[in-house]
């Protein structure tokens, strides 16, 4: 096992056809039930216009929503935000009890986000007034004694980097949302009423994935969990690593993909698994030399895409085999999911950028630099612009790790993922702004 600075260093550290299973017309996170990630657009962003920025004094953890001509995206001062998609001229905002840090969903009317003050929303979609809240047993973060190495080493911490809460999925009349209550809960679309819930071992905050009656959701007591889409009984579950030195490599943050008989998710054990949908046994995993997967993979035309903490690496695998198709290295940790839209693959790093790199040769095509990394990068980067982490992070306690987050946050963090949308990419930054660009 690394050492703590180890550890924390590393972590701080022509329109082609479109591509097999595009989700169209999904209006959620990784555009749909099954979480593939991969978006249709007439053309493709080349980041070189920013259409127009729409500023807040919060954070946008969320990835925004694109539905008709209004994006939707929660922010960490505890409202939800309509968005015209053309001009970024705010239509309405809904204001919830504590911070957004989860993706809405849009679907039959309704715009549908959970809220850290453990109710889940449904608001007007039209209107932005509230149709009806389901209230769960209330949120929390993933906490474990001395966590990441922290001092003291016996103090229970909250974990600073369980930074997503799960994010709504609309199937078949339902919605699915996991809790850090430990619950997975499914609610009728229309009223909020609790259809069935299942408890698991710790803090639910993946999204659930659903493909063929099932529920794929991941949870941080190691385990992820199929679950049938009707009665919530379980079908089977899978047990990744464990961690109960400094609680490191332990959890899944990770949503799922699924595509034909496979499901695909990552875990903060570092590795990228691959089960049968059907069973829950392990086709093949992926080793990233700890580093964490804590966006959820893309996956389209037989090829996996995900990004690293540890490592700062971003990968393409061959989705049947799990060989590497190509591995660059990224200047920085992401925690962002990515994005395939035609040749290209979308995706954010804490430094604040947007990439965009050829998704069949790893190639960088363009990059685009928040306005948070513009003023800010020179503090904590090097020469050659790699996130410097010694800068970040005062010292090995609870509080410390905070304050380097804020430090990084100030670069305009891209933890939000990329929706495309109309030759438009929308993503969130930790500067407050809610960006298109072209």
């Amino acid at each position: 096992m690394k050492s703590r600075i180890a550890l924390l260093v590393a972590l701080f550290a022509a329109v082609p056809a479109v591509p097999m299973h595009a989700q169209t017309g999904a209006a959620m996170f990784r555009g749909g039930p099954t979480h593939t990630g991969v978006y249709t657009s007439p053309t493709t962003p080349t980041l070189g216009t920013l259409a127009w920025k729409f500023s807040t004094t919060g954070r946008f953890v969320s990835t925004p929503a694109v539905h008709g001509d209004v994006v939707f995206a929660g922010n960490t001062d505890g409202n939800v935000y309509a968005v015209d998609a053309q001009d970024g001229a705010l239509k309405w905002k809904f204001a919830t009890n504590g911070p957004v840090s989860s993706s809405p969903a849009v679907s039959n009317g309704l715009v549908i986000a959970g809220s850290v003050d453990g109710r889940i929303y449904a608001i007007d979609e039209a209107a932005g007034t509230v149709k009806w809240k389901f209230a769960t047993a209330g949120e929390r973060r993933f906490t474990a004694p001395g966590i990441h190495g922290g001092m003291p080493r016996t103090q229970l911490m909250a974990d600073p980097f369980d930074l997503f809460m799960s994010s709504p999925i609309v199937d078949n009349g339902s919605v699915y949302v996991g809790s850090g209550d430990h619950n997975v809960y499914a609610l009728d679309v229309t009223t909020g009423a609790l259809k069935w819930k299942f408890e698991t071992g710790d803090v639910v905050h993946a999204s659930p994935a659903v493909a063929n009656g099932t529920v794929f959701v991941g949870s941080w007591d190691s385990y992820f969990y199929a679950l049938d889409a009707k009665t919530g009984a379980l079908k089977w579950k899978f047990a990744t690593g464990r961690d109960t030195v400094i609680y490191n490599q332990v959890g899944i943050a990770s949503s799922a993909a699924v595509v034909g008989n496979k499901v695909y998710f990552g875990c903060r054990d570092g590795f990228l698994y691959v089960l049968d949908v059907n069973t829950g046994a392990l086709k093949w995993k992926h080793d990233n030399n700890h580093g964490w997967v804590i966006g959820s993979p893309a996956v389209t035309d037989g090829t996996v895409y995900f990004a690293t903490s540890d490592g700062t690496r971003f990968k393409a695998l061959d989705a049947e085999t799990g060989a590497v198709r190509f591995s660059n290295v990224n200047k920085a940790i992401s925690f962002s999911s990515p994005a395939v839209v035609n040749n290209a693959v979308m995706f954010g790093t804490s430094d604040g950028w947007l990439h965009s790199i050829d998704r069949a040769t790893g190639k960088i095509l363009a990059e685009f630099q928040t306005d948070g990394s513009k003023a800010n990068a020179a503090k904590y980067t090097d020469a050659e612009g790699r996130m410097n982490s010694a800068l970040l992070y005062p010292d090995f306690t609870l509080e410390g790790m905070f304050v380097g987050l804020n430090r990084m946050f100030t670069l305009g963090s891209v933890l939000s993922s990329p929706v495309v949308h109309n030759g438009v990419v929308y993503f969130g930054s930790m500067d407050g702004g809610l960006y298109a660009v072209r």
